[in-house]
């Protein structure tokens, strides 16, 4: 019988002050990442954001400083520093070295805030190999210093001040996180949503490396930042529906304005902390729009007594709304905020949309015709598109292995293995069909370009053969009987040409899961592949390069170890390149060493570039289709071998803005964005 481990008190590890947060940094913070590392900044900056909300506070200034430290700066009050009798040491130092100690549990310090576990600027402390915080009270400066989360001295003064705040510098410990590198943009954007939340106050950001300072302050207050979201789209109620009313002791702050496209888009505020899966001011919200919109509906006439209601999806399609709560005690549901719990806050916001949004539509009589007619025509399309959408999901049910006609599926009914290889063109597909792994590995080839979804209901998408298939290939649904749970594969790769109808194909699909299957890229399924744009040969040896600076790496590299071989004394056998273009190549096929039709290379100095490295040809890929099955399954579908990128949404907002540019109406805008990121283009055939 064998011997059990031993297993006793000597085992149970007791980790004390910070040390759960070195040890387990993900559980604090999210991870260990870019994420994880902004979001230190985060919690220092909802610090200082509470004081304001306090209304102690008028600037929130971020540093990124040359040294790589970050340091955030606000005008409140500035942290006590007076002793703490639980445990003995200042106010200063307990928030900075206890967990859970903090003035935002009922004490009286904060009526509102977005703190609520009294971890944030602790976990800072923890994991910064250096801070340094700066209180500036009660007409002196205190200054304390600390590595590791470790005091190094006592709290000290240092000098004497007319103002109150708190200044935080903290250096990441690169020992903790994968990068310490800041992205500006990101914190950037973070500042002007919360100048956007919290009105007369100002946010600044200050990059040292580069030079550069943007400030935000916005009288409008969430109102201003229905207008941003909007901005570049064609409304319907301008300026936008605004109320802001307190209800029982807690504030609730409403902007709505609708535009001409086919999407909802509804941010979600509690105490200024973004949650992005909604909560119960999200729930009040739509009952009570749903409702408002059906009662003057019915009263003006607009909806017959024979006629359905309106559903929600009606009333809230081209909708953009901010809806700001705050209160004194906020149920969150996780670290990270993202559902506000609190059941009384429903009522709340249900009790200010009924009111107010009723009233105003009551006023503005050519406003809320335009509205209801805008929530009519979705209904109009949502029964032509329940039809079609019913079709297409029988259509997927009853076919069984056939599925779409030209989806050549994989044998594997394992989601968690299975590959979904949407292709541009019949002729790469059939390359990809005989090349592919088929147990794990499956191909559907796309006939010509997609639908523009952007531009198109779904009634209008689902009438597309190209889309519909893609839609029964997943296996998910669509709209509202969308079941991410159904996928039928875990790895949905995007394959087109490297040219400018294949980025025009991507984007178009890039578009369609964005708009109608966000769960997908949610999840972390969906990729693009990276086909090579060179092949280089050297005999009998070849090389694959997915970039010119690739390909010219080769070429040094193949030069250098040619150049060393005859240094040694070697024979190096002198050759003629060859380049191959497309129209040299045979139709779908690549062509192979012994079949390259020579062209004639111009540049000498390209053609002894290429002698000295030994190179006997090189082919530029201009599609897929140049690619026998086997070169496209060793440079794009080995797992091995290939490269691919994988789709995330960094920034929904920003995403919003660029589909809106590339895909909509306005011409204006995508000749303004191709200008503006003309000259950061690779690769651009002409």
């Amino acid at each position: 019988m064998a011997k059990t481990q031993e297993y006793s008190a000597e085992q149970i590890q007791v980790l004390e002050g910070l040390d759960p947060v070195r040890k387990r940094p993900g559980m604090y913070i999210g991870g260990t990442g870019p994420e994880g590392l902004h979001h230190l900044v985060w919690e220092l900056v909802d610090n200082s954001i509470d004081e304001a909300l306090a209304g102690f506070a008028k600037h929130v200034v971020v540093t990124l400083m040359a040294d790589g430290g970050v340091r955030v700066d606000d005008d409140g009050r500035g942290i006590p520093v007076d002793k703490v009798k639980a445990t003995g040491k200042s106010a200063l130092e307990t928030v900075l070295t206890v967990l859970h100690a903090g003035g935002k549990f009922g004490s009286g310090g904060y009526k509102v805030s977005g703190g609520l576990h009294g971890v944030g600027v602790s976990v800072v402390n923890a994991l910064s190999a250096k801070l340094i915080a700066e209180v500036s009270r009660d007409g002196k400066v205190y200054h304390q210093e600390y590595k590791q989360g470790v005091p190094q001295g006592e709290m000290k003064v240092t000098g004497s001040s007319t103002h109150t705040g708190t200044s935080i510098t903290f250096y990441p410990d690169p020992n903790i996180f994968e990068t310490i590198g800041f992205d500006f943009d990101i914190i950037l954007d973070r500042l002007r949503h919360q100048a956007y939340l919290t009105k007369s106050v100002q946010t600044s950001i200050i990059d040292e490396t580069a030079s550069r300072r943007f400030s935000f302050y916005f009288e409008g207050g969430i109102k201003s930042y229905v207008t941003h979201l909007n901005k570049n789209k064609e409304v319907i109620n301008d300026p936008p529906f605004y109320v802001e009313r307190e209800v029982s002791g807690t504030m609730v702050e409403l902007a709505i304005q609708y535009n001409e496209g086919f999407n909802e888009n509804v941010k979600t505020f509690a105490n200024n902390i973004h949650n992005a899966e909604g909560g119960t001011h999200l729930t009040g919200f739509r009952t009570a729009l749903t409702r408002v919109i059906n009662e003057y509906a019915r009263k003006n006439g607009y909806i017959k007594d024979n006629e359905e209601n309106l559903t929600g999806e009606d009333c809230r399609e081209g909708i953009t709304a901010v809806i700001s709560v705050k209160l004194t005690d906020p149920q969150f549901e996780g670290q990270t905020k993202a559902k506000l719990g609190n059941p009384e806050i429903r009522g709340y916001v249900e009790q200010v949309v009924s009111e107010w949004l009723s009233y105003y539509m009551e006023e503005n009589p050519g406003e809320a015709k335009k509205i209801v007619a805008k929530a009519a025509l979705s209904a109009r399309a949502r029964i032509a598109a329940r039809a079609a959408r019913d079709t297409v999901i029988r259509k997927g049910a009853l076919d069984g292995l056939t599925l779409p006609g030209k989806l050549s599926d994989c044998r594997s009914k394992d989601p968690a293995e299975s590959e979904l290889f949407i292709v541009e063109g019949n002729s790469a597909g059939g390359s990809a069909v005989d090349g592919r792994d088929s147990h794990f590995q499956a191909i559907l080839p796309l006939r010509g370009k997609i639908l523009n979804v952007e531009r198109a209901r779904l009634d209008k998408m689902l009438a597309n053969n190209e889309v519909k298939n893609v839609i029964i290939a997943l296996g998910t649904g669509i709209a509202d009987q969308f079941e991410i749970d159904k996928v039928r594969y875990h790895k949905v790769v995007i394959m087109t040409d490297a040219d400018v109808d294949g980025a025009h194909i991507s984007t178009l699909l890039l578009t369609f899961f964005y708009r109608h299957m966000p769960q997908i890229i949610e999840k972390g399924y969906l990729y693009i592949a990276k086909p090579p744009l060179y092949l280089l040969s050297s005999g009998k040896k070849k090389f694959y390069a997915y970039s010119d600076e690739e390909r010219d790496e080769i070429i040094d590299r193949l030069t250098s170890e040619r150049s060393a071989a005859k240094k040694a004394g070697a024979k190096v056998e002198e050759v003629d390149p060859v380049v191959v273009t497309a129209e040299d190549a045979d139709e779908g096929e690549a062509a192979a060493e012994d079949n390259l039709e020579e062209t004639e290379i111009v540049d000498d100095t390209q053609k002894n570039r290429l002698k000295d490295a030994g190179i006997t040809g090189i082919q530029r890929y201009k599609g897929l289709g140049e690619m026998n099955a086997e070169q496209l399954w060793e440079t794009t579908m080995d797992p091995d071998q290939r490269l691919m990128i994988k789709v995330e949404v960094e920034d929904a907002e920003k995403a919003d803005a660029v589909f809106n540019k590339l895909m909509g109406d306005e011409v204006i805008l995508r000749k303004n964005f191709i200008q503006t990121h003309a000259k950061s283009v690779s690769n651009l055939d002409i």
